[in-house]
């Protein structure tokens, strides 16, 4: 029987398969992975090396490892994924939350009044809508998915980041979800969404912890990928008090023809916010239909 692998040459070992794999993070996936196999934070992973460990154990780090080698995400991997500072979990409905959709984030906290109202459209995980909620105590917001498991995890993280009794859930097909709840707000401060806008053809070449483990309805925006604006341009201002906002994320190519939506449908003061990268990243609009 040969001795057991220490936890430093066990995680390094994942770390080489995947570096030979192509994979460009492949030290800190097989760091994360393998302390989370074995219940060890990064300090604990670090001080711990010389450790061997159970053959019981190595199969563990190894099945989870090999979920990684076939394409698979580390945060889905883990369960969750950070984002704005606050851990979220996932399921097979919702979209990994990522560091770009943040910017959204900072720009409806400062773009709610006091008291504000706020509709997410499409939440998934509910990371825009908890987040903001749980930087702006005075707000309260309502999401929005077709998915009623996508709103059963929004829901968790609600309650895990101690924002739930300020938010609400409505499932339906974008402001279709208002209609079908006769309880929900009727009226909002700002509306937010992160709506799909990837192209249907664009979708095939993603990576595949993209491509194959994301919900193909958070990626396809339609042929062109901009199906989701069109309704949301026609349809936010029956939703919003008079002089409310609207932020959507977009991609870096879609600026032009977003901003041209949103002020076809009567929205003023249209700004496209570039991300940290320079790339056009969200869509701000406010509309001054009287009501």
């Amino acid at each position: 029987m040969s001795d057991p692998v220490s936890i430093g040459a066990l995680w390094r070992g994942w770390r080489d398969v995947l570096g030979r794999l192509g994979f460009e993070t492949a030290a800190l996936d097989a760091k994360l992975l393998t302390g989370h196999a074995l219940g060890l934070d990064a300090l604990s992973l670090a001080t711990r090396e010389q450790e061997p460990v159970a053959a019981a154990d190595a199969e563990r780090v190894a099945a989870l490892l090999q979920r990684r080698v076939g394409g698979e995400s580390v945060a889905r991997i883990i369960g969750e994924r950070e984002f704005f500072g606050l851990a979220f979990a996932l399921n097979a409905a919702t979209l990994e939350p990522r560091p770009d959709t943040e910017l959204l984030v900072e720009l409806a906290i400062e773009a709610l009044p006091q008291g504000g109202r706020l509709l997410d459209l499409g939440t998934g995980t509910g990371c825009i809508p908890i987040a903001v909620l749980a930087n702006r105590p005075d707000a309260i917001g309502l999401a929005t998915d077709i998915s009623g498991e996508a709103l059963e995890m929004a829901r968790a993280n609600a309650a895990r980041h101690r924002v739930v009794d300020r938010l609400g859930f409505a499932r339906g097909n974008w402001f279709e979800a208002l209609s079908a709840n006769e309880e929900s707000v009727r009226e909002f401060d700002l509306i937010v969404s992160n709506p799909p806008y990837i192209t249907s053809a664009v979708v095939e070449t993603l990576a595949p912890e993209v491509k194959d483990f994301d919900p193909r309805l958070a990626l396809d925006g339609g042929s062109d990928g901009l199906a989701p604006y069109r309704i949301i341009a026609a349809q936010a201002q029956d939703f919003l008090v008079p002089g409310g906002k609207v932020l959507v994320e977009i991609g870096y190519d879609q600026g032009s023809s977003v901003s041209a939506m949103f002020s076809e449908h009567g929205f003023a003061d249209i700004v496209v916010h570039k991300d940290l990268n320079g790339l056009d990243r969200v869509i701000s609009g406010h509309h001054l239909k009287d009501k």
